[in-house]
C-alpha cells in the first residue's frame, strides 16, 4: 500500500486538506471517506488487464497529478449560455454549489452538504462501484440532493449545471442525489461543461432512488472540452411499478466513461436506458451499463448509438442480469455504431446473465458505415452526396434524441452533434 500511496500523493494531500474543513464531516461520513480512500489506495488504478477496463486505457489519467479544483468565479454569461428554460437551475462549479433558485416548484426540496442526511452522504449502493466511485466518496466537497415529495408532479425539468475549470491538474468531484417519492413525477437534466481546452478531470457520481409508482426522466448531457476527462457512475434503485428513463448524450472529453447500474428492485418496475455518443480525434468514449432484474414482471429497454470519426474509439458493455425470482422479465438491448473513418473503432460486448426460465431477453449489435443503398436512394432523387450523408447522420442521431422530452435540449444536443461531426459546416 505504501508504494501505491506514494503514487497517489496528490490525492492524499487533497484528502488531508479536506479533513480540516467542515465539509469532511464527522461520524459515519468521516468513516466512509477514510474507508473509500483506503480502498482506492489498495486497489490502485484499473488497467487493461482488468476485464471491466480491457478496452479502456486510462493511463493519461493515472499518469496525471490531480489536486482539488480551486474555487473559481463563474461568468454569468457563460451560465446563461449553458442553461435551459426549466423549472429550476442549480449551478455547481468544480463540485461546489454556487447558486440555487430562490423558489422551487411545489413538492421539490434541495439539500446541500450543510443539511444533507446520512443516507445522502453515505449511500447504500448496489454492486458495480469502481475505484473512481471510491475516489469521489473520499474527496467530494459538496452535494446536491433533489427530493420530490410523494404524489408531486413537476412538469418542467430541474437542471443541475456542472461547470469545471482550473487547468490540467484540477480534480472536480461532483455529487448528485435524486429521491423521487411515491407516485411522483419529475424530470432532471444533468449537464457537464468545461472551458475551451481545459484539461480538468471530472469524477462524478449520481444516485437515484425511485419509490413505488414514481416516474423519473433523467437526461445527462456531457459536453466538456476534448482535452478534459470525465469519469462518472450512476446508481439507480427502483420500487414497485416505478419507471426510470435515462438519456445519456456524450459529445466531449478526451476520455469519457459512464457506468450505469440500475436495479429493478420492485415488481413491475420499468427501466429505459438510451445513449448517444459522438467522438472524433483521439477521443475514447466508454459506456458500461447494467440492468439488474431482481423482481418479476419488469421490462427494460436499452438503445445505445455512436458515431465515430477520426481516430476515435468507443466501448459499449451492456449487461442484463435476470435473477431467479425475476420471472416474466422482458429485456431488450440494442447497440449500433457508425464508423465514418477507417481509423475509428468500437469494441462492443453485450452480456446476458439469466437465472430464470420464463423470460424474454434479446440483444443485438450492428457496427458499420453509412448505408450505401440509402445514400444511393437519396442521390437518385437529386440530393448531393454531402447533404445525403448529413441527412442520414441526422436521422441516426435523432433516433435517440427523439426520446428527450425537452425540445430545447434536443435542439442543443443536435447542434453539438453537428459541430462535432462538422455537419454545420457542410463537411
Amino acid at each position: 500500500m505504501a508504494q501505491l500511496a506514494e503514487q497517489h500523493e496528490t490525492y492524499l494531500s487533497a484528502f488531508e486538506a479536506l479533513r480540516h474543513e467542515p465539509a469532511f464531516g464527522r461520524g459515519a461520513l468521516a468513516e466512509s471517506r477514510q474507508a473509500a480512500l483506503d480502498r482506492f489506495l489498495s486497489r490502485g488504478w484499473p488497467t487493461t488487464r482488468d476485464e471491466e477496463w480491457r478496452f479502456t486505457n486510462i493511463a493519461p489519467i493515472a499518469a496525471g497529478t490531480y489536486g482539488r479544483a480551486p474555487v473559481v468565479p463563474l461568468d454569468p454569461s457563460l451560465v446563461g449560455e449553458l442553461s435551459f428554460e426549466v423549472a429550476a437551475t442549480i449551478v455547481v462549479a468544480n463540485g461546489r454549489l454556487v447558486s440555487r433558485p430562490r423558489t422551487l416548484p411545489a413538492g421539490v426540496a434541495v439539500r446541500t452538504i450543510a443539511d444533507a442526511r446520512d443516507r445522502d452522504l453515505v449511500p447504500v449502493r448496489p454492486t458495480g462501484a469502481t475505484v473512481f466511485t471510491d475516489l469521489n466518496q473520499a474527496l467530494f466537497e459538496d452535494i446536491v440532493v433533489i427530493e420530490i415529495a410523494a404524489q408531486a408532479s413537476v412538469p418542467d425539468p430541474i437542471h443541475v449545471l456542472h461547470v469545471a475549470s482550473g487547468g490540467p491538474h484540477a480534480l472536480a468531484s461532483p455529487r448528485l442525489v435524486i429521491i423521487a417519492g411515491e407516485q411522483s413525477e419529475s424530470s432532471v437534466i444533468e449537464s457537464y461543461a468545461t472551458g475551451d481546452n481545459d484539461a480538468v478531470f471530472v469524477n462524478a457520481t449520481t444516485d437515484v432512488h425511485v419509490a413505488s409508482g414514481a416516474f423519473v426522466d433523467h437526461v445527462k448531457l456531457q459536453r466538456q472540452a476534448d482535452s478534459s476527462f470525465h469519469l462518472a457512475s450512476m446508481f439507480v434503485q427502483t420500487g414497485r411499478r416505478s419507471r426510470f428513463t435515462s438519456h445519456a448524450i456524450t459529445v466531449g472529453g478526451r476520455i469519457a466513461r459512464n457506468d450505469i447500474v440500475s436495479v429493478l428492485g420492485g415488481e413491475g418496475a420499468e427501466c429505459t436506458l438510451n445513449g448517444l455518443y459522438v467522438a472524433g480525434g483521439d477521443s475514447l468514449v466508454d459506456s458500461h451499463t447494467t440492468i439488474d432484474h431482481a423482481q418479476p414482471h419488469c421490462p427494460s429497454h436499452e438503445v445505445y448509438k455512436g458515431i465515430l470519426t477520426g481516430r476515435a474509439r468507443a466501448v459499449f458493455n451492456g449487461k442484463i442480469i435476470v435473477r431467479p425470482d425475476a420471472q416474466k422479465t422482458d429485456a431488450k438491448q440494442t447497440n449500433k455504431a457508425l464508423l465514418l473513418t477507417d481509423e475509428a473503432q468500437i469494441d462492443t460486448k453485450p452480456q446476458l446473465e439469466i437465472f430464470a426460465d420464463d423470460v424474454k431477453c434479446t440483444h443485438g449489435a450492428a457496427i458499420g458505415q453509412l448505408d450505401e443503398d440509402a445514400m444511393f436512394y437519396l442521390k437518385a432523387r437529386g440530393i448531393g452526396s454531402i447533404d445525403a450523408r448529413n441527412m442520414l447522420l441526422h436521422a441516426f442521431a435523432g433516433d435517440v434524441l427523439h426520446g428527450v422530452r425537452s425540445e430545447e435540449l434536443r435542439r442543443t444536443a443536435m447542434t453539438l452533434v453537428e459541430q462535432k461531426l462538422g455537419l454545420d459546416a457542410g463537411i
